[in-house]
């Protein structure tokens, strides 16, 4: 049995043998989560979430995680680095070229919602067993409405970046889950923030959805229009998505931390060849197509409707790029009675893109 912060380094120890990056110890109710809680709550008011009501309705217990375990007394935090690729620029050249679809990188490979949380339960369960005092514990990872970002700075995994995600010397090409547990651990140190006076993230986001370091409206974001939102992409974002068809990165490619990016967890590696897809063979895909070839990733969340959706602004973008390749236009045209409307406004709008081009 071990306890006190002989426990907190085994932890540590356990965490790496199951493949995480790091792992560290915050005690439940630090200053820094508070002003974090205060934080959100301004967030949610300003009208900064869109439509996603659930953050409204769930963030009392983003507040009081009691309500999520009673008695809880200390959060463990750990990272799981998912970067697919040796380096950078198999991104970069993606991102450049307008008839390839971008996928953020962080859901090429297998849904980081199971791994994560397998391996979170292997860990408490561990701790539980090897606790000498009774351990009640909860294990998350972006499935619950915990403050998740602030718990991993508070811990000392790395400090809230301007973009408002974890970032680290190490980069910030990680996936964060957390065990709250009943054990009153010792708690780690935040580290310093190392930002400085760089705002490379705030001025590279294509929509300027950072309105100012440490604040994003979604409303504004690639990642939440693409992957959050199930309406029609306001037409004047439209053009600003070039080939962004789930999420965008381009706020972390920018970031001089991630420079030295490699690759992470082998689950996280590129499926289905979704790093180097045309746009025009994914618009082809049946639904069918799309829900056989995702088993098992992140991007079938989004449904099939907002696949064809991003793809259509996608495929628009690249003809008024000068992408004028015939199988755009007819990937286009082979949506365009689809029964969802949708999807035919998404793609009327793309296919005008090319009457734009060549208007006088």
């Amino acid at each position: 049995m071990e306890t006190g912060q002989s426990l907190s380094e085994r932890i540590r120890e356990w965490a790496r043998a199951l493949g995480f990056s790091g792992a560290r110890v915050t005690a439940l109710y630090s200053g820094g989560y508070r002003a974090a809680g205060a934080r959100l709550t301004r967030w949610i008011e300003a009208g900064y979430a869109g439509e996603m009501h659930y953050m409204t309705r769930s963030h009392s217990l983003r507040l009081d995680p009691c309500q999520l375990l009673p008695d809880v007394r200390s959060v463990i935090s750990v990272t799981l680095d998912y970067w697919p690729e040796a380096d950078l620029r198999p991104a970069m050249s993606a991102l450049a070229d307008p008839g390839r679809a971008y996928i953020s990188r962080y859901a090429l490979g297998r849904d980081y919602h199971r791994i994560i949380r397998r391996k979170l339960q292997s860990l408490a369960e561990r701790i539980a067993r090897e606790s000498a005092a009774p351990c009640h514990y909860r294990v998350f990872s972006d499935s619950a409405p915990v403050l998740e970002v602030a718990y991993a700075a508070e811990s000392g995994l790395g400090w809230r970046g301007k973009n408002t995600l974890l970032l680290s010397r190490k980069g910030s090409f990680s996936f964060l889950g957390e065990i709250y547990s009943t054990l009153d651990l010792p708690s780690d140190f935040p580290q310093t923030a190392h930002c400085g006076s760089c705002e490379k993230c705030v001025h590279a986001c294509p929509t300027g959805a950072i309105i100012a370091p440490y604040t994003v409206d979604a409303r504004l974001c690639i990642s939440y229009l693409t992957i959050e939102y199930a309406g029609s992409i306001p037409e004047k974002l439209r053009p600003l998505m070039g080939n962004r068809i789930y999420g965008c990165d381009d706020c972390q490619l920018i970031c001089p931390w991630n420079r030295r990016a490699a690759e992470g967890n082998s689950a996280f590696m590129a499926r289905q060849g979704l790093e180097k897809a045309e746009l025009a063979d994914l618009m082809a895909w049946e639904e069918a197509d799309f829900l056989s070839r995702l088993e098992g990733s992140p991007i079938r969340r989004i449904g099939y409707e907002r696949w064809l959706r991003n793809l259509a602004v996608a495929l628009g973008n690249a003809l008024s790029a000068g992408a004028d390749h015939p199988a755009i236009r007819a990937a286009l045209l082979a949506r365009a009675a689809h029964p969802s409307v949708l999807v035919r406004e998404h793609v009327a709008w793309a296919l005008a893109q090319t009457e734009k081009k060549t208007r006088p």
